[in-house]
């Protein structure tokens, strides 16, 4: 399809000027295209924006979410790209397994949707898994939603990982202290009775990460960081050499745990913590530590979420609201440019994981286009996805996604 975009401020090399975006075959064109012509008078375009870290369901879980509704929604968010966790029936952790993955992927994804492999046998965190045999087809190694226990399990892992040049994206959490918690352990938890979890919990895995990371060369990524101590650990790092990177997510960077109510939509895994935590992943982001904000959108079923903080489901959804949440909450107070909010949820994990984006001439037309001054409020009945739990419900946010284009087709289009 040829297309031709009007009116906006487009992004390009980490600055904002005007310009019309021309496609043409699927391509950034230079010549102004023949064919269809979208007006969006004081909008910006943007790269299409990059999440590493997603749980879409399928197979096994399609009641929770598929990759087409998933993928839809990741659309409607302004997503043209994102990274698909493995804590799914089966576990990609061989190739007849994983080509099940990609069987569905390709028959229901609208974007770019690419799995990743397991470390371990069924995330099981004992038998490395088949990784030569996944490795060309997928976009890193995790045993998300499990921490890798064994230091030499770790080891292992990493050092295949290294050999086999593949990213390995841990989720960091030290399972003999957690104790039954299931949100921080701060003052809320004390002073309403709940168990919590402790930042140890995940540091210290963090920091046996680095060390072995440190040790094997391995290009290692943190998944979903929620404490100061796990943005100093990953700085100090930096600073020696490692090649670590990390995320965080919109939840850790705008709540605290003095904000959660007795819902299940304020439950998941690693939990909203303090103040002092928030304040501190803030600083991570302005000063380079933290690389990129993932969602970790993690849709559960109705039911599921309905437990209050006890008794549901860790996990709460994120793709179509992300970027209206942090333009709002970081960039229009000032905390953030917009410039910086578009490396860390396209450029920087576009670059990290090898996902190409950017509005250059020549490159796959794979762009978004947001309406910066157009607020609504966030109502999760409204959602493309099949999860509804998040805790921004009710919030005031300001930038609506008009239409986001992949490889030069129009996937999604609001009607506003």
């Amino acid at each position: 399809m040829n297309l031709t975009v009007k009116g906006c401020l487009c992004y390009e090399n980490g600055v904002f000027s005007p310009r019309e975006l021309s496609v043409t075959d699927g391509l950034i064109s230079a010549r102004p295209a023949e064919g269809e012509i979208f007006h969006f008078d004081g909008c910006v375009t943007l790269p299409g924006l990059i999440d590493v870290h997603v749980h879409f369901r399928e197979p096994g879980f399609s009641y929770k979410e598929t990759i087409a509704t998933g993928s839809r929604a990741a659309a409607r968010g302004g997503y043209t790209a994102v990274c698909a966790m493995p804590n799914l029936n089966p576990v990609p952790d061989s190739r007849p397994h994983l080509d099940e993955e990609l069987q569905l992927i390709r028959q229901g994804a609208c974007i770019d949707v690419r799995p990743y492999g397991a470390c371990t046998v069924g995330e099981k965190g004992e038998t490395l898994s088949n990784m030569e045999a996944m490795a060309p087809d997928i976009c890193a190694f995790s045993d998300d939603g499990k921490g890798i226990q064994s230091e030499d399990v770790m080891r292992a892992c990493m050092e295949k990982a290294k050999a086999l040049d593949r990213i390995l994206a841990a989720h960091c959490e030290q399972n003999d202290l957690l104790r039954g918690g299931y949100i921080h352990d701060g003052d809320y938890a004390r002073l309403h009775g709940h168990r919590g979890i402790c930042r140890e919990s995940e540091y210290l895995p963090i920091a046996r990460d680095l060390r072995l990371a440190e040790a094997t060369g391995c290009r290692y990524h943190v998944c979903h960081i929620s404490c100061k101590e796990s943005v100093d650990l990953i700085r100090e790092a930096k600073a020696r050499g490692v090649d670590v990177t990390c995320e965080t997510a919109p939840h850790y960077l705008l709540l605290d745990d003095s904000m959660l109510k007795e819902e299940g939509r304020f439950k998941m895994n690693p939990p909203i913590r303090s103040r002092r935590d928030r304040d501190a992943l803030v600083e991570g982001l302005l000063d380079g530590t933290i690389d990129m904000i993932a969602t970790d959108h993690a849709p559960h079923s109705a039911d599921e979420k309905s437990h209050g903080l006890d008794g549901s489901l860790m996990g709460v959804v994120g793709l179509e609201t992300a970027f209206p949440l942090l333009y709002t909450y970081l960039v229009k107070p000032g905390i953030l440019s917009l410039s910086r909010l578009v490396e860390l949820m396209s450029v920087n994990p576009g670059r990290r994981f090898g996902i190409p984006c950017g509005l250059n001439e020549g490159q796959t037309a794979n762009f978004t286009v947001f309406d910066l001054q157009r607020e609504y409020v966030v109502d999760p009945s409204d959602f493309l996805s099949m999860g509804k739990s998040t805790p921004f419900e009710g919030w005031t946010v300001s930038g609506a996604c008009r239409m986001t284009v992949y490889h030069g087709e129009p996937v999604w289009r609001a009607s506003l």
